[in-house]
């Protein structure tokens, strides 16, 4: 899959940007369920692959976040 389709938004992928770490983390979850349940075809489960992505992106975005205001307050700590 090329970076593109990696990267634009899709619209059932728009909300992403609002989710709170735990939603997007529980959401997450259950698009791994879903995909590992097997059930759905070919198309809707690239779909949720993509939307998996975004998710796992959204996820690590938060992490990072995190990091760095801890980061920031151990420096503040130790000055």
């Amino acid at each position: 899959m090329s970076p593109e389709a990696t990267t634009t938004p899709t619209p059932q992928n728009s909300d992403i940007g609002a989710l709170s770490y735990e939603q997007a983390r529980e959401q997450l979850v259950a698009v791994v369920n879903q995909l590992e349940a097997g059930s759905s075809s070919l198309e809707d489960s690239l779909a949720l692959w993509e939307r998996g992505e975004a998710l796992a992106r959204k996820c690590e975005e938060w992490l990072e976040g995190a990091k760095a205001r801890l980061d920031a307050a151990r420096a503040t700590t130790e000055s």
